[in-house]
């Protein structure tokens, strides 16, 4: 091999490396709803108003909001202040800081799924059942309403047995 080969060769390889990086780079996603749609979720599962997010390399997120703040879908979700969990194409996992609203009950939302290839279809894992729902319900991000009073959102977190008790202290003792 001669050197002008050898140097032809190795000038290649480093246009190669760089114009790979470049490409990687010019790729960051630059909203958390960039991020939702590049791994097959919808871009409305996150409300408006997030101040900021992070996203490791092993998926694990984080987001930001101001405010912990409701939003109303075909039954209303609440978000706190962070949310946090692992996501991955059409799921996330082990989230943290969503709860949804069943008849009176808030229960945690602990993860969230797409079916792929898409069937419309989105299901929420709040523990103890899995909801269903329109996937089209999530195409948009909702406003997000300011949650009203902190023990209204700390009872978010309870169950209905907790809850009553709560409704009893904050009513002076007397629950019709």
């Amino acid at each position: 091999m001669t050197p002008t080969n050898s140097i032809t060769r190795w000038l290649f390889i480093a246009i190669a490396v760089i114009s790979t990086f470049a490409t990687v780079s010019s790729l960051q996603l630059n909203s958390i709803y960039d991020v939702l749609d590049s791994k097959g979720l919808p871009k409305g599962l996150f409300p408006k108003g997030v101040t900021n997010f992070t996203v490791g390399e092993d998926g694990r997120f984080e987001v930001y909001l101001d405010q912990a703040c409701d939003a109303k879908f075909e039954s209303e979700l609440h978000y706190e202040k962070n949310v946090a969990g692992w996501i991955s194409f059409g799921q996330i996992g082990n989230l943290t800081g969503m709860s949804a609203q069943d008849l009176f009950l808030w229960f945690p939302v602990k993860g969230i799924r797409v079916d792929v290839p898409s069937s419309g279809v989105i299901y929420f894992d709040v523990g103890v059942v899995r909801k269903q729902f329109s996937l089209s319900l999530f195409e948009t991000p909702r406003e997000c309403v300011a949650a009203s009073h902190p023990a209204d959102i700390f009872s978010k977190k309870l169950s209905g047995v907790l809850r009553y008790g709560l409704d009893w202290w904050k009513s002076g003792g007397m629950v019709v």
